[in-house]
């Protein structure tokens, strides 16, 4: 049995989905596919959820646009009458019962049950395209199988339950593939969760893992793990064969093509990972796997846009030491915000985070009860793996680092966009 995941990029429209098709009509095998959000849908159902919870703005022309590129995915898809029309129906009408609620006062628990709409509708309408196709399939509602705590936004998975419930549900008696949803969970009491922003990949290392899986195969734009995005970088290459260490540094520093908690659950079973491109099938792409060797590998390139650089000093002067570090950590971890850099000297103490998102200057306001705070918002973090000195000066040129930090194996730089 196989593992695909399929991102929102893949999915994006029709042509996608008749991509992905023909993709998983070739695999002869037990398959499980993954399916994110199609296209940017999360970032809408985001601003769906904000305009809800905070009365910012109006929930329905948000709803009217999601019902437009959805539909317009489908008519392309099922030009005639078919019962997916039906089945997206509900689940809209679910979103708009939802909007025209009250909120509670969690804004976490909010959030979980109005995006996951985005995996739902995909993956209702990827099942019954297969279907179409003569792929049978069966629709999987993976919040029923994969249990997590209540730690909306960033659950946390309870592997032993969800391994006997993803056993007896995934048990391949009468079909040979599975569509199920990524970056989406449930808890005991069947809500709602989400496994972390761009969780899908996450998703399927899980379900490879509790299902003992052959292999994990994520599906991208791009031929495989390369070293720079190829976007930002005319130099890039791909890189055929990467361990399962430097796979997880690279997901840590923010390499967008694995996320970062992916590669645990297949690295305790060996389970290997391919990176390929759904544009070009053919091509080996990259795998992801143990390595007892050691590998050669060129500069490694990963450029975080979006970034808050922020110097805190106590009020009273004091050093910044275990209990204020303690402080700064406990704060960040309420607003689930990770470090994506960190540097400190006697009273202060500078770290880089994501910038932006609904909570953030409640994050920034709790943070000035206590301590002077200083930052840069819209800054670039810059992380190069395996650096030498002349891909520094390349990727640096003549800008002027406001934090610079260099390891053995990685030197990284915070500046102005």
């Amino acid at each position: 049995m196989k593992v695909f995941k399929f991102g929102g990029a893949s999915v994006k429209d029709a042509a996608g989905v008749r991509n992905l098709a023909s993709i998983v009509e070739k695999e002869s095998g037990e398959l499980v596919v993954v399916v994110s959000a199609m296209g940017k849908v999360t970032n809408l159902l985001e601003t769906l959820c904000n305009a809800y919870f905070y009365k910012q703005g109006t929930t329905e022309s948000v709803i009217r646009q999601l019902r437009e590129y959805h539909g317009g995915i489908v008519r392309e898809l099922f030009p005639g009458e078919a019962p997916v029309y039906g089945q997206l129906e509900e689940l809209f009408a679910g979103l708009e019962e939802i909007a025209r609620g009250e909120s509670s006062l969690c804004y976490d628990y909010e959030y979980d049950r109005i995006v996951s709409f985005g995996e739902l509708i995909s993956t209702t309408i990827v099942s019954a395209y297969l279907q179409s196709s003569g792929v049978s399939n069966r629709f999987m509602d993976v919040r029923r199988s994969l249990k997590t705590d209540t730690s909306y936004r960033n659950a946390n998975v309870d592997l032993e339950l969800s391994r006997e419930l993803c056993r007896e549900a995934f048990d391949f008696r009468g079909t040979r593939v599975y569509v199920t949803q990524g970056f989406i969970a449930g808890t005991r009491t069947n809500q709602t969760t989400t496994l972390g922003r761009e969780g899908s990949d996450y998703t399927a290392a899980l379900l490879a893992n509790l299902l003992d899986a052959e292999s994990v195969t994520i599906w991208k734009d791009v031929p495989g793990v390369m070293n720079a995005d190829p976007k930002e970088y005319a130099g890039c290459e791909v890189i055929r064969r990467m361990s399962y260490k430097e796979a997880i540094e690279l997901s840590h520093f923010g390499a967008k093509v694995i996320h970062p908690k992916t590669i645990k659950p297949i690295q305790n079973k060996r389970i290997p990972l391919y990176v390929k491109s759904f544009l070009y099938p053919g091509e080996p792409g990259t795998v992801i796997t143990e390595v007892d060797e050691p590998l050669t590998l060129p500069p490694i390139l990963i450029n975080k846009r979006g970034q808050c650089l922020l110097t805190l000093t106590p009020r009273d002067f004091s050093f910044i030491a275990e209990e204020k570090l303690s402080r700064i950590f406990a704060v960040l971890a309420k607003y689930k915000l990770k470090l994506n850099l960190m540097q400190n000297s006697a009273i202060s103490f500078s770290f880089c985070v994501d910038g932006g998102g609904a909570l953030f200057d409640a994050f920034i306001k709790e943070l000035q009860e206590e301590f002077e705070v200083l930052y840069n918002r819209d800054v670039r973090l810059i992380t190069i793996r395996h650096y030498t000195e002349a891909f520094v000066r390349e990727i640096i040129g003549e800008n002027v680092p406001l934090v610079e930090q260099r390891s053995r194996l990685t030197a990284q730089f915070i500046i102005q966009n």
